[in-house]
């Protein structure tokens, strides 16, 4: 096992934007490659976002994904205004980096296991096509970012 989380290896850097589809742009021709498409954080029936524990059943982005590596992406995240950690971040950071995220196995074992190093759960969802699912842990105060796991379902 690697430390808290099982895994050493970052599989994503998020972004927070206020505008995803010029960010995409600028992403695209800093690469070299075709635009992603823009995709919806999904719906609240499918998604059922906790946001400090509590339902958010408003809370939602637009998104984009770049594959930049074997297993390496970056997701920029547009939030759509309503209380989420992307528009908590967006507020009192303005765009810039929201979080490095991991795969892991096995959410609630691991989220508790961060909690034990004293970081805690301050969003958790389902992906919007429901084959997985994110939770964002709040290690600003010790790790200076925010954590994602990220959990695929087999199918």
């Amino acid at each position: 096992m690697a430390g808290t989380l099982g895994t050493q290896v970052v599989t994503q850097v998020g972004f927070v934007v206020k505008d995803a589809a010029k960010t995409k742009k600028k992403w695209a021709e800093f690469f070299g490659v075709k635009e992603p498409p823009l995709v919806d954080a999904g719906d609240y029936e499918i998604t059922q976002t906790k946001y400090k524990g509590k339902a958010a059943p408003k809370a939602g982005c637009t998104m984009a994904f770049f594959d930049v590596g074997p297993n390496m992406q970056l997701e920029l995240i547009q939030p759509n205004g309503e209380k989420s950690t992307w528009q908590e971040f967006l507020d009192k950071h303005g765009e810039g980096i929201h979080h490095i995220a991991f795969q892991v196995k096995g959410m609630d074992k691991v989220i508790k296991q961060a909690e034990g190093f004293g970081i805690k759960c301050a969003q958790r969802g389902k992906y919007g096509d429901a084959s997985g699912e994110y939770a964002y842990l709040d290690g600003t105060k010790d790790l200076k970012c925010i954590v994602e796991l990220l959990e695929s379902f087999k199918k």
